[in-house]
């Protein structure tokens, strides 16, 4: 493994990668100041076979499609640390983006969302998440200076690049950890609920957002009992991802055998904070009703078996790029109390997050 200092030079060198068509990724973890990369010393596309291999992992939202897995032992892997803000050196451009959001798209979204009230109404189904795609023209895309506004704004998110020739760019800022495994300890999170952060984080949630966070929660410790001993979970309270609020549980333990990562990830995944519950109802109404393929949007990436550890985030806050062509992924849970116009402006506010960067 190399270490690099200087962090514009990492990334301009990194992403030189990127342009000879060569896959890679490269992301930080929350809070952290070093920045890691894979590049691949070959351009096929590698499937995980065993979740006992050891790489950087880029799994789907639908679960029963296979997952890319750049292995560490056919990867370059980089590093370099950010020492202060100033080593994200960002050239200012043109910023010429048109979004291609018209009274069309809103309306589709309006018609989806309470035909997924109706669902819930006339079913046992607790809560379903609807999502759609907006697409936005970067007549100047600049990947490198994205990267960096990316890294600048969301400190305390997951941000990443990633980037294969069969598959294409995805780049994201999540907030929201799937699953984190040090040696023998567990740790995940309950988030869900949103609203825009207005200069404070001390702020009342209605019933709609609380009730939604709490089934995300019940969910991640009925299915983690079976796996996990010592279980310890935080009280509620309110996190600032980019420019927007969630309420979040922090849940914890020890593994009860070293064998059980597998089972933990598949149990876990897609959470509820991004299908539903029931998840297999919810599931199916998604495939049957949102008409587009969420693709890796959903899904989870990170980290598997890097020196014992393993840590896996849920692919949110995301966008694929192509041809200068940004498709942002938002969505957004709905329950009985769901009303379709406040739904629609939440995905607008969660759109802006990654439009802020662009």
């Amino acid at each position: 493994m190399q270490l690099q200092k200087e962090t514009t030079e990492f990334i301009h060198e990194t992403l030189r990668f990127y342009n000879a068509k060569q896959p890679l990724v490269i992301f930080r973890k929350p809070n952290e100041t070093i920045l890691k990369a894979y590049i691949h010393n070959d351009k096929e596309v590698h499937f995980l076979n065993s979740f006992n291999a050891k790489g950087f992992l880029f799994a789907p939202f639908n679960k029963n499609e296979k997952k890319i897995l750049f292995s560490a032992d056919k990867c370059r892997i980089l590093t370099s640390e950010i020492a202060t803000d100033k080593d994200l050196k960002i050239t200012l451009g043109d910023s010429t983006n048109k979004v291609f959001h018209n009274e069309k798209s809103k309306k589709n979204h309006l018609h989806l969302v309470q035909k997924g009230i109706d669902f819930l109404k006339n079913s046992h189904i607790k809560k379903v998440v609807l999502s759609r795609k907006e697409t936005v023209e970067c007549a100047n895309f600049d990947i490198e200076n994205t990267f960096k506004r990316m890294l600048n704004n969301y400190k305390n998110a997951f941000v990443y690049l990633w980037y294969h020739p069969s598959i294409g760019l995805w780049m994201g800022a999540t907030p929201e950890r799937l699953i984190n495994v040090t040696q023998n300890k567990f740790n995940t999170m309950a988030l869900a609920g949103t609203q825009r952060y207005k200069n404070t984080v001390h702020v009342v949630w209605k019933e709609k957002e609380v009730q939604e966070q709490q089934y995300v929660t019940d969910y991640i410790l009925n299915t983690i009992k079976g796996s996990i001993k010592n279980i310890e979970v935080s009280g509620t309270y309110t996190v600032k991802a980019g420019d927007l609020l969630h309420i979040r549980t922090d849940i914890a333990g020890d593994l009860k055998t070293t064998d059980l990562l597998e089972n933990l990830i598949e149990a876990l995944h897609p959470t509820p904070a991004v299908c539903g519950l029931p998840k297999k109802e919810a599931t199916k109404f998604i495939f049957e009703n949102e008409n587009y393929d969420r693709a890796y949007y959903a899904g989870y990436l990170g980290e598997l078996n890097i020196e014992k550890n393993t840590h896996l985030f849920v692919n949110l806050r995301c966008m694929q790029v192509n041809n200068k062509i940004a498709s942002i992924y938002i969505g957004g849970g709905i329950t009985t109390d769901s009303k379709p116009e406040k739904e629609w402006q939440e995905t607008v506010l969660k759109a802006a997050v990654m439009k802020k960067v662009l």
